[in-house]
């Protein structure tokens, strides 16, 4: 089967990268946030998805 050039996604889930600007769609489609979200929940704990997703879940959805 082809690769879906078209459908970028990351090559390791376990860890978010915002250096590309598709990097940052994918990542905020998937966890339906804002850019500024995102940026602001890496720079508070990391880069890692599992403790991303809980920073956003904790501090973003109250």
């Amino acid at each position: 089967m082809a690769d879906d050039l078209k459908r970028k996604q990351p090559e390791d889930k376990r860890f978010i990268s915002l250096s590309e600007t598709w990097e940052v769609e994918y990542w905020t489609h998937t966890l339906e946030v804002s850019a500024t979200q995102l940026r602001t929940a890496v720079a508070n704990v990391g880069n890692g998805t599992e403790k991303v997703k809980q920073y956003l879940n904790q501090y973003l959805r109250n």
